[in-house]
């Protein structure tokens, strides 16, 4: 990429350093075509509807023009309807990412990151019948699919889930419930955890649930952050789904699951960087007009030092986003990015929440109200447990990059 090609906000530190003129070994110029029109379709169509569809929610219509665009499907392969580029690679779902967590909160598309954590199982490890019956119309907005893995009683503890899919002739009976399972309402389809053997990640596998089965029941969960999309409790009660709904092998799932967690945890990570991002943005120029003992903050040398320390935290959290897009782009088995994506994950969510923090003390009052220069800032701000909590909390992820890390250097003692 040319030093020259300048896009978006020049105040140091409101965009990713390849858009202020620095050079970049990762972006070429389809990239910037495709940035191009993910920011237009922002500003333009996205922008300007958020306050009103927190209140009623997004049109699922909108995934529909998302895809006309091209947008929508340029992670999916061709054969499935998807519009990857021949040059794809995983800097293009940055790119998107990034752009649409320009919005400043309120989980507009939301589903379109949602689709893309529960597709993978299926098209990775489904038959022909579970592929020919869901990618094209979700890759295409036509429908939605959701992952339905957590339950009241087994959040990050994956291999205690407690639904049970008990086999009935060539059919399973599944009964149970699931919580937090964002974008309810909209899916069609269930990528779902189940029970069909004895205790333990053992006995888990995975079936796609249609929505139209008897027996499913979805409501709406009310949330601390504002939702153009939803979170949602699914109740299953006596659900008779034909064995052909099975996604891969039967006591596989845990695996599949684990399979497809560092992927979500790259999504959820390359939004919040924007929203620590946009927190940053907000408060910065605030601060050059906002005046306050007679000159503006930007003159008061704490409020510098919140700034510097805002963007010092979000262009390293930038950086470690690239280096874990370009493994995946050098085709880095999943399973070993397990560390480098849980570690990824704490640090977007941290830096999330000390840039919601500061940018909160900046604008003070301005930050706790529901209008005005601060509305953003104040959405934001309750968004900070959602990037924290969901995909695995940080206790649980700092954890397991450590256990990570000890087994493999027992492993390697038991060498010497």
């Amino acid at each position: 990429m040319s030093t020259s090609e300048r896009f978006g906000n020049q105040i140091p530190f409101c965009e990713p350093y390849h858009y202020q003129g620095f050079p970049s070994p990762y972006y070429n110029e389809n990239h910037i075509k495709f940035r191009a029109k993910v920011r237009k379709f922002v500003e333009e169509e996205l922008k300007p509807n958020v306050d009103e569809w927190i209140k009623t929610g997004y049109p699922k219509e909108l995934h529909e023009r998302a895809y006309e665009l091209g947008i929508q499907g340029v992670i999916y392969p061709k054969e499935y309807g998807g519009t990857r580029p021949d040059d794809f690679d995983s800097f293009y779902e940055l790119i998107l990412i990034d752009e649409l967590s320009r919005i400043g909160g309120g989980g507009v598309l939301g589903q379109m990151g949602i689709n893309s954590m529960a597709l993978p199982p299926i098209y990775n490890f489904g038959s022909d019948f579970l592929k020919d019956l869901v990618l094209r119309d979700v890759i295409t907005g036509k429908k939605n699919c959701c992952l339905a893995i957590s339950e009241p009683w087994a959040g990050s503890d994956v291999a205690n889930i407690r639904t049970s899919a008990t086999k009935d002739g060539d059919y399973y009976i599944v009964n149970g419930s699931k919580k937090w399972i964002t974008g309810g309402m909209m899916g069609d389809f269930f990528t779902t955890a189940v029970r069909t053997g004895e205790e333990g990640m053992g006995g888990i596998s995975l079936l796609l649930l249609p929505r139209e089965l008897p027996g499913i029941k979805i409501r709406k969960l009310e949330t601390q952050f504002d939702n153009s999309h939803n979170t949602t409790f699914i109740t299953l009660e006596d659900v008779r789904v034909h064995k052909k709904y099975l996604i891969g092998e039967e006591g596989m799932g845990f695996l599949y699951i684990v399979h497809n967690f560092n992927h979500e945890r790259f999504v959820i990570s390359a939004g919040t960087c924007r929203s620590a991002r946009v927190c940053y943005e907000l408060a910065f120029k605030y601060a050059l007009t906002r005046k306050t003992f007679g000159k503006p903050l930007i003159k008061h040398q704490l409020i510098r030092f919140k700034l510097a320390e805002m963007a010092r935290q979000i262009e390293a959290l930038y950086d470690q986003l690239e280096r874990v897009a370009y493994s995946y782009s050098q085709g880095i088995p999943d399973h070993k990015l397990g560390g480098q994506c849980a570690l990824l994950k704490v640090n977007a969510s941290k830096t999330f929440e000390f840039c919601a923090r500061e940018a909160a003390q900046i604008f003070g009052g301005n930050s706790i109200i529901k209008e005005g220069k601060g509305k953003i800032v104040e959405r934001l701000y309750r968004e900070v447990r959602a990037a924290a909590i969901p995909g695995g909390s940080e206790e649980i992820l700092l954890d397991f990059a450590i256990r990570q890390a000890a087994a493999k250097a027992n492993k390697l003692r038991s060498k010497m």
